[in-house]
């Protein structure tokens, strides 16, 4: 059986290779760990095997973790799950970034609570590029008004856009999904100069993250090949 630290090996090595054949330079892709109902321990063997940034869904199994592992320096949290209002405060106050912010109320209330002894919190909007009803994030036509909305907050910086893609798509339409998102972002930058860097991407999984960084993704969100199939969880806040 496999360890976590071989496992980060052969992921790392799946990226390098991707984004040489995608003719990019192999840091413009960074691996995020995507961490959720994973023990400590899973994540101290993670970083101590070199990864740096995990991905968290369910906000107080988060914080949990994050009290458990604040010895690690270094180690940098990323939120990535669906976004309640009453939760804001402390996702502005735990983490470095949000990768699902959906609408305007959330970033603005992110905005207002995030201490001023911090950074500016990286936040990514989340996009439902095929529009399913049980996916969470903006549509494609609501995107550019919450950019110009977001430009003008403080304490954050909007990076760029995430998706999560039909995964029962064919790999042909899979792919068409990474690009329109590309093409998205690409657009966004020229039409809004001023909103934030909007340099990030963040689409691409254990399955399909090869396709993804073909397509221009700069962080790819791995959980299973890194740490195995997870056991059935229930919902957590």
């Amino acid at each position: 059986m496999s360890s976590i630290a071989d496992n980060i090996g052969s992921v790392t090595r799946r990226i390098q290779k991707a984004t040489l054949k995608a003719g990019r330079d192999p840091d413009s892709v960074r691996l995020l760990a995507v961490s959720k109902t994973r023990p400590p321990e899973d994540l101290r063997a993670a970083f101590e095997a070199g990864q740096q940034a995990f991905g968290e869904n369910y906000l107080q199994e988060a914080l949990d973790k994050i009290g458990a592992l604040d010895d690690l320096d270094g180690i940098e949290w990323h939120f990535i799950g669906p976004i309640q209002s009453n939760k804001t405060r402390q996702i502005a106050e735990a983490f470095a970034w949000v990768h699902s912010v959906d609408r305007l109320k959330i970033a603005r209330r992110l905005s207002e609570q995030r201490p001023e002894s911090l950074p500016a919190l990286n936040i990514c909007l989340q996009v439902n590029i095929n529009n399913e009803d049980s996916k969470s994030g903006c549509t494609l036509d609501e995107l550019p008004e919450l950019v110009s909305a977001i430009s003008d907050l403080p304490n954050i910086s909007l990076r760029g856009l995430m998706a999560i893609p039909d995964p029962d798509q064919q790999e042909s339409e899979l792919r068409l999904s990474f690009r329109k998102l590309a093409g998205t972002l690409k657009h966004l930058k020229q039409d809004h100069p001023d909103a934030g860097p909007l340099d990030t991407l963040s689409m691409g999984m254990s399955d399909d993250l090869e396709l993804a960084i073909a397509e221009g993704a700069t962080w790819v969100r791995v959980g299973t090949a890194l740490f195995g199939a997870r056991a059935k969880q229930q919902s957590l806040s």
